[in-house]
């Protein structure tokens, strides 16, 4: 038989339910049987259960095209996208739950917009121009590498799933994440940003930046776009040490070297 007329295997949901405005009622599990048919992905399979099993089942899509980043959740421990996950590289047995580290709306859905924003507004991720916008002034040519690195920041989804997968943006909720790290590269590359290195020191340094992270690096490993994040810490980490050298003491502080460390 071909695959399109093989039976397909007999899927069991453990999906995660908490209704907001039912809050006398505590979170569960609940489980739900599907019968799996050839390239079912999860967005698939989740609106299935919803029309005719769970209405009341909440979950975010839009795209489904690994565009939007508003199907991130959490699938057998795992942080992925669901529009892009295959039922068949799954087990039958398929346990589901909303991303942590974000405000949680119910069942599988979560706000990761109000996280991002205050992402952004903490490291202010916008050019701080050199000069005032004027609309009548040739366009600045800029060099074909340096554009194709800013393209490369500018992939992220912000679907969370790095956040979601980061034991130090779990734990403390000032972390800017490997998202706010990754934007961070991509500005202060910018040549169109005043921010001198000093203004950049105090925005990458410390717990809450680049040195807060132990190195763990899931979220590279969990990114759906493949971003290069361990290259971004690498940049990041250089670019703070060499302004830190000019200012030891608060670089001392930051990083919790001493003499007996070697630093």
């Amino acid at each position: 038989m071909s695959e399109a007329t093989q039976p397909g295997r007999t899927l069991r949901f453990e999906i995660f339910r908490w209704d907001a405005s039912r809050p006398e009622v505590e979170p569960r599990m609940e489980s739900f049987e599907l019968e799996e048919t050839p390239y079912m992905t999860l967005f698939l399979a989740l609106n299935r259960i919803r029309e005719s099993q769970a209405p009341s089942l909440q979950f975010d899509f839009a795209c489904r095209s690994a565009v939007c980043g508003s199907c991130g959740m959490m699938v057998n421990g795992r942080p992925v996208l669901g529009c892009q996950t295959l039922t068949a590289n799954l087990p039958e047995v398929i346990r589901l739950h909303p991303l942590p580290g974000f405000e949680l709306i119910g069942d599988l859905s979560v706000d990761t917009g109000r996280w991002f924003r205050g992402m952004a507004e903490q490291v202010e991720a916008w050019v701080h121009e050199r000069e005032p916008f004027d609309p009548e002034a040739p366009e600045q040519p800029m060099d074909d590498d340096l554009a194709r690195a800013l393209y490369e920041g500018e992939r992220c989804i912000e679907c969370g799933c790095c956040v979601a997968g980061c034991g130090v943006a779990n734990t403390n909720p000032h972390f800017v994440g490997p998202a706010g790290l990754n934007r961070i590269k991509r500005f202060m590359m910018d040549p169109r940003d005043e921010r001198s290195e000093d203004d950049w020191f105090d925005v990458v340094a410390g717990e809450d930046g680049v040195f807060g992270c132990v190195g763990l690096m899931a979220c590279q490993d969990v990114c759906p776009k493949d971003l290069p994040l361990l290259e971004v810490y690498a940049y990041l980490r250089r670019r703070a040490l060499l302004q830190g050298a000019r200012r030891p003491g608060e670089l001392l502080q930051i990083t919790g070297t001493t003499s007996r460390d070697g630093g």
